[in-house]
This record gives structure tokens, sequence and C-alpha cells, in this order.
């Protein structure tokens, strides 16, 4: 059980973290959110895959293929899923505590559609 646990907390890191790691080129940021989630706001360069597609076996978006991941989504629930299956596959994942809601908390810039500042849906 000790084991399990501490395995699952070295699976996640906080928002600067996150973005520290994707801005440093050490991996890709994956939104696993659904498109109108997405649509109104997302983290800059982030690729999307909405985790209803990747549960069907969706593949990862060419550029996140061979890379390690962070995953995020709204609040830290479907990310942790998503590190779940994609660490079943082979996949070295890890997820962001808190989701975008802590990201645009923490101050990390938020996309909208047309490249201006975005909104969480």
């Amino acid at each position: 059980m000790f084991f399990r646990s501490r395995s699952r907390a070295s699976r996640r890191l906080g928002p600067v973290q996150a973005h520290q790691r994707v801005a440093h080129g050490h991996a890709v940021l994956l939104d696993v959110r659904e498109a109108a989630e997405w649509e109104a706001g997302h983290a800059p360069d982030a690729l999307h895959l909405p985790l209803s597609r990747l549960v069907e076996g969706e593949a990862l978006p060419p550029a996140a293929q061979g890379r390690p991941v962070v995953v995020i989504c709204r609040s830290g629930r479907r990310s942790r899923q998503a590190v779940e299956i994609l660490t079943g596959r082979g996949t070295k994942a890890t997820d962001v505590t808190g989701g975008m809601v802590a990201w645009a908390r923490d101050g990390l810039p938020v996309a909208g559609p047309d490249g201006d500042d975005g909104a969480l849906a």
C-alpha cells in the first residue's frame, strides 16, 4: 500500500512545475478536457485529446508520441484517469494537480480560440 500511494504521488506535479517542465522541453502538455472546454481556454502550446477518445483507444497526437507527457484537465480528476491509461500503454505520464483551475489561479497563461486570453468553461 505504501509503495502504491508513493508511486501515484510521484506522478503528480503542481501547475508551476508542469509549466516549467513543458517550457524547458522536458515534456509535452496534453489537455484531456472535452472540445467546448478546450475552445474556451487552454494552456498555450498544449496538445488536445479528450479523455473520452483516449478511453476509446485513440493514440496520442504525433507530437506527444515517445515523449514524457504532462496531462491536464479542469480539476485533476480526468487527468489522473488519463495518466493511468497512458502509463498502462507504456507512456511516461504525469498529471497536474488542480488542473486548469489551479493553472489559471497560479497566473499561468490561458489562451482562447483566437489566441487571445481564454477563460475556463
